[in-house]
């Protein structure tokens, strides 16, 4: 189910505002050339792949800022960011607590004015802690006119606003229920974690009249193996110990910027192609709003 919700958020989305785009600097070109047809497009994991951290913690530490609670609550966002950045993988029951956290936080809430929020977060926490060397992965699909979605268990608010600020094309995310626009504290299905984030990937691949063995997906996590093993073109970008060793057992790319180094290249020849979607049209993802 949340893989369908986010699927259909991406479907339902129209072409957003104009954001003034965060567009960096010193960034290196990807070291292979990027090929594809119309029915390719890369997707790419969030949190310590495209972002340092996890978002949901940076988005945490800007509703404190804003008093949305208390200091003890700002402690344990503390605590599970710090385990993330040290241990360098996802535990399940650090990120199943800071959803929980922040669904109580912004229950009650207006949609409208946790979309407002999350562009100032992004200024203050995010926009830094971009993975210069994913960026430019990213970019290097936009050019070649590929379509590109982020693909993340945080909130859809909080992706929609790094895939509108990085100019691509949308995000698949969690989706919070609201009903008259005001949150009620409940998901649409499950947090687009793990097998979820593949059906999502799978279900907009459907729509979109995608195929998948011509599109690229990228993460740092195990956990995404079954979003890699979708795709013709999988990558392990800062990958943990688990990843890292299932890449190289199936011979995919890795590449680690945490370093500064370049991780050996291995696989299939980049030249044999990674998607692009003709003409790509960038639209931004809007909330799905689930209303009875």
């Amino acid at each position: 189910m949340a893989g369908e919700a986010s699927a259909e958020a991406a479907r339902k989305s129209a072409e957003a505002a104009e954001t003034p785009q965060d567009t960096g600097s010193g960034t290196a070109e990807p070291e292979f050339p990027v090929h594809g047809d119309d029915r390719a497009a890369a997707f790419f994991d969030l949190d310590n792949t495209v972002m340092q951290g996890a978002a949901i913690f940076h988005f945490g530490r800007g509703l404190y800022k804003r008093k949305f609670f208390e200091t003890r609550d700002l402690a344990r966002f503390a605590w599970q960011q710090a385990w993330f950045r040290l241990a360098g993988f996802e535990d399940p029951e650090h990120m199943q607590d800071a959803r929980d956290s922040a669904l109580s936080i912004v229950k009650g809430h207006r949609v409208s004015e946790l979309e407002t929020i999350g562009e100032e977060i992004y200024d203050e926490y995010m926009a830094e802690r971009i993975w210069p060397g994913t960026r430019a992965l990213a970019q290097a699909h936009l050019d070649a006119g590929q379509k590109v979605w982020l693909v993340t268990a945080a909130p859809v608010e909080i992706a929609q606003v790094i895939a509108r600020r990085l100019g691509l094309t949308g995000a698949l995310g969690t989706v919070a229920e609201s009903i008259g626009g005001v949150y009620t504290g409940k998901l649409v299905g499950e947090p687009l974690h793990g097998p979820a984030k593949a059906e999502a990937v799978r279900a907009l691949a459907a729509a979109e009249a995608l195929d998948l063995s011509r599109c690229a997906a990228y993460s740092d996590s195990h956990n995404d193996i079954p979003m890699l093993s979708l795709v013709g073109h999988p990558y392990a970008i800062n990958p943990d110990s688990k990843l890292r060793k299932h890449a190289r057992e199936l011979e995919w790319r890795l590449r680690d910027y945490r370093t500064g180094r370049k991780a050996a290249k291995v696989g299939i020849p980049a030249a044999a192609g990674v998607g692009a979607v003709a003409g790509g049209t960038a639209a931004a993802i809007a909330l799905h709003r689930r209303r009875r």
